[in-house]
């Protein structure tokens, strides 16, 4: 190793190596959204519940978040060149392997393998890209870029496994991630000095209890959230004891750091009111942007829409966040107040709320919610840099790393709550609305009666035989039920959502003091596994 050498070969022109690095980040972050991409999907090849699918993925999210202060340690042990060699042959292998098993807890096992390894190379990448910016509006414009990319990921997700989907089975996607790493590692490699991007530290006092407590609570907590709805909460024996473990092992986490030398995360953050307030806000905006896997639900069942003309769609919601973050990072370098940044966020999210709830119906064109979608990401693009920025800037330097940890929990969490938030109202409200309609239709057992006179009048007209057209105007009919049972269901949420939102906004129009963060882009860096 030569420590004067650049981290780049010195013919290598600066487009090929900002290139280079997204061509490596791109897959570990498709990877996240992958057990989702096509939830039936994977439910159907797996044999599984849908709910599986989700915990998947919860599963891998909470590796992420586990592992990333152990990350720490061995990253600043290895040669760089190594360290992403290692994690590009973890990824490759737990995808092979994911590829391969149709075992629900060989998939969740190599699910954790994976996001621990994803969670390897994002940190080489972020460093990589943090060591191509010098100035601090280049450096915030790495900010920005990055969380762009997060939060477009799950619509560009959909575009990008839609047309497999269309013509492979669902495993055929990992076989797809181990052929997207490939280009970005290779040339990674080749155009890569064998240097060092941190002073080496030996390995050693790993704290792998508290890795081990941490992600078990983790999966335990996420484990609760995903199926609690399903069971019907506290009345299963699953969910009381997984939700109990979860808080047994928070607690023992939280008194083990109290008395730890060096801890694992260090509480200390908690001490500053302004993080408080932003991981508070993180927690808020991560269950706020599971609307908008809730319209993608309504574009799939109600309008009977394929993921492909899904994707299309979305293009608006990507639109939205490249146009909100290059405003948001122009507000932040001139100094605006936080406040009024987010306050013009929230208040994008909750026009867009209030616009779909009047939206919602069982016949419309896509191209009405275009625009919705766009304001959506506007909305989203114009708070995750400007909060996550807020929140890190909060503790003092020396706390950056602690602080970006402790803010992928809440991430984490809210995530989950957004999940537990959305099956709520997808299995429960849903079944609710579909007996009240149920119990309507037999006050107007007549009416129903015309209908289905109507219904089996006009099927016979088409040659079909009577009995089987009877049946089918009887599916007609529960099926227009269902989809209005969906409609409501989805109203409720976005009402809810709506409220929310407001509480939120009056909150951050009535106090003041949300202002007296000092914005230092160069004190801290983001989390690298901050999804």
């Amino acid at each position: 190793m030569t420590i004067d050498l650049p981290v780049f070969k010195s013919w290598v022109p600066e487009w090929l190596i900002r290139g280079t690095i997204f061509l490596v980040i791109f897959p570990g972050l498709l990877l996240f959204g992958l057990s989702t991409a096509s939830g039936p999907g994977a439910a159907g090849y797996y044999g599984i519940e849908p709910a599986d699918v989700q915990y998947s993925m919860i599963v891998f999210y909470a590796a992420v978040a586990g592992f990333f202060a152990l990350e720490r340690r061995f990253f600043v042990f290895t040669a760089t060149k190594e360290y992403f060699l290692l994690s590009l042959i973890i990824q490759i292998a737990t995808a092979y392997a994911c590829f391969h098993t149709q075992n629900l807890y060989i998939l969740l096992f190599f699910r954790f393998l994976q996001g621990m390894s994803n969670c390897m190379s994002t940190s080489i990448c972020i460093t990589l890209i943090f060591s191509r910016l010098h100035s601090e509006r280049a450096r915030e414009i790495g900010y920005s870029i990055f969380y762009s990319m997060l939060l477009c990921i799950t619509p560009i997700s959909t575009m990008v496994t839609a047309p497999i989907l269309d013509a492979f089975d669902f495993n055929t996607l990992y076989k797809f991630i181990i052929y997207a790493y490939l280009p970005g590692a290779i040339i990674l490699l080749v155009i890569m000095n064998n240097v060092r991007l941190n002073r080496k530290m030996p390995l050693y006092q790993l704290d792998w209890s508290s890795f081990i407590i941490y992600s078990a609570a983790l999966c335990l907590l996420g484990y609760g959230l995903v199926y609690g709805q399903q069971y019907y909460w506290f009345q299963d024996r699953r969910i009381v004891l997984s939700l109990s473990a979860a808080v047994l092992l928070i607690l023992l986490h939280i008194v083990r750091q109290l008395h730890l030398k060096r801890p694992y995360l260090s509480l200390e953050v908690f001490k500053h009111r302004n993080f408080n307030v932003g991981v508070f806000l993180i927690f808020v905006l991560y269950i706020v942007r599971g609307a908008l896997g809730i319209v993608s639900v309504y574009f799939a069942v109600v309008m009977g829409m394929d993921p492909i003309h899904i994707a299309y769609v979305l293009l608006a919601n990507i639109a939205g966040i490249v146009f909100s973050v290059l405003i948001s990072s122009r507000l932040i370098l001139m100094k605006r107040p936080m406040r009024l940044v987010w306050i013009y966020g929230f208040s994008l999210m909750l026009v867009f709320h209030v616009w779909m709830w009047f939206l919602f119906s069982s016949q419309a064109e896509a191209s009405t919610y275009v625009i919705p979608l766009m304001v959506q990401g506007m909305g989203a693009g114009m708070l995750m840099t400007p909060i996550i920025i807020y929140t890190i800037s909060s503790v003092p330097a020396h706390l950056g790393s602690t602080a970006s940890a402790t803010g992928v929990f809440f991430r984490f969490t809210g995530f989950c709550s957004s999940i537990a938030i959305i099956n709520y109202f997808q299995l429960y409200n849903k079944n609710n609305h579909y007996n009240r309609f149920q119990d309507q239709l037999s006050l107007l057992n007549v009416s129903v009666t015309d209908r289905l006179t109507l219904y089996t009048k006009g099927l016979t007209g088409k040659g079909v035989a009577p009995e089987q057209a009877a049946k089918i105007a009887r599916g007609l009919l529960n099926r227009s039920v269902e989809v209005q049972a969906q409609i409501r269901s989805m109203m409720d949420y976005y009402l809810l959502i709506s409220c929310l939102l407001v509480v939120v906004l009056l909150v951050i129009a009535l106090f003041p003091y949300l202002n007296r963060t000092r914005i230092d882009l160069k004190s801290n860096q983001p989390a690298p596994a901050s999804y």
